[in-house]
């Protein structure tokens, strides 16, 4: 029994440790004006491709880079490198999930102020992820076609922790016969209100939305914070 206090203890630590240095992210981010997109999935959901593409669709407007979790290679950095957009690779060894410590250690040398959107792409796990805080203004869960209607219910609190689900490989949907209104349901039970985006980086579908969805919330946050940091106006 007190072995299993001692974990719940440590983990209760760590997480706080977290909270702490992901405050201190927002901060910096808040401060430099630059929107942070985070992108969380199992394995194989696409999210490299998608943030390919995202990547060299948004640059000819907007100033954009990128942080890259995995586990143990380089392999995603140097293919969203292709885009031209700043990117780094954050190689967690064993760890399943990125951390806000970090964060904070592959920002090194970059000035965020030159920034618009900065997107961190966490290592490929529905379970860790949920439970870290990377600063971040939004959170994108993504779940592919291919892999079944019930991803929410089997992976409730990634789906908790996110603001936006992303169906994506939607190009894929009639192949592999996917509900997509049952996916929507599930959706709904695991997180009431939660936006769904259906898209396919490989045939542009839906595409045009979810860009608009991201130029609207990176505006919005902006209008936020400006009008947080406007002077008071005395009135006598």
């Amino acid at each position: 029994m007190s072995g299993g206090t001692r974990i719940i203890e440590v983990r209760q630590n760590v997480l706080k440790q977290n909270d702490v240095a992901a405050r201190a992210l927002r901060q910096q981010f808040q401060e430099a004006g630059v929107f942070v997109v985070s992108l969380v999935s199992s394995p194989g959901s696409g999210k490299t491709m998608l943030l390919e593409k995202t990547l060299g669709l948004l640059q000819p407007e907007f100033r954009v880079a990128a942080l890259v979790g995995d586990l143990a290679t380089e392999n995603d950095a140097v293919r969203l490198a292709r885009s031209n957009a700043p990117v780094k690779q954050i190689v967690t060894g064993t760890v399943c999930h990125l951390e806000a410590a970090m964060v904070q250690q592959a920002l090194a040398g970059w000035n965020l102020k030159d920034l618009d959107f900065l997107f961190i792409e966490n290592v490929g796990n529905l379970v860790c992820p949920s439970s870290y805080d990377l600063g971040e203004d939004l959170r994108f869960v993504l779940m592919s076609v291919t892999e079944g209607e019930d991803k929410p219910l089997k992976y409730p609190t990634i789906f908790n922790s996110a603001d936006v689900a992303v169906i994506t490989k939607t190009d894929l949907a009639e192949a592999v016969e996917f509900d997509g209104a049952a996916a929507a349901r599930n959706i709904q039970a695991v997180r009431p209100g939660m936006a769904i985006l259906h898209v396919s980086a490989k045939s542009a579908s839906g595409m045009e939305g979810y860009l608009e969805f991201l130029k609207s919330r990176r505006a919005g946050a902006r209008d936020t914070r400006t009008a947080a940091n406007a002077p008071s106006v005395s009135r006598s």
